[in-house]
């Protein structure tokens, strides 16, 4: 909301040019967020996909639905499963160039108004503490013989 206050009228002073810098800087934060988290869940999905393609096509396994478990069978999970990750990666892509646009939109911000960072030794944040994933997932059944 504060970028496009930007667009239609000047800051009058330099607390609303801070204001609106750190705006800027936080919808940045947020889609580097955002792009880490959905990275994440990639990763899960592909840990998964690598771990049910050599299983027998009728095994049964377990996937989590909308915090629901429901039974079905390897056949049936694979294909969602990378369907989920293909539609993952695709937010991705889209995630990024909406980051490469914003990081554009704050230097020519910065340029306009002569803005400089100082950065001092608390200025790097430690963002390993966010939510992980959500609520999808696949558990195989034991292979019965042959363990």
């Amino acid at each position: 909301m504060a970028a496009s206050q930007s667009c239609s009228k000047e800051p009058t002073n330099e607390q609303a040019v801070a204001n609106i810098y750190g705006a800027m800087r936080a919808d940045m934060n947020q889609i580097y967020s955002k792009i880490t988290e959905l990275e994440m869940e990639v990763s899960e999905h592909s840990l998964v996909m690598n771990a049910i393609k050599p299983l027998d096509p009728s095994r049964r396994c377990y996937r989590m639905i909308g915090g629901v478990l429901v039974e079905r069978t390897v056949k049936e999970v694979l294909p969602a499963v990378q369907r989920n990750k293909e539609g993952l990666e695709e937010v991705i892509s889209r995630l990024n160039e909406a980051l490469e646009k914003k990081k554009k939109e704050i230097t020519e911000f910065e340029a306009k108004y002569n803005i400089r960072i100082t950065r001092g030794d608390g200025a790097m944040k430690d963002e390993s503490g966010k939510k992980e994933g959500n609520a999808q997932g696949v558990l195989v059944g034991p292979a019965g013989a042959n363990e």
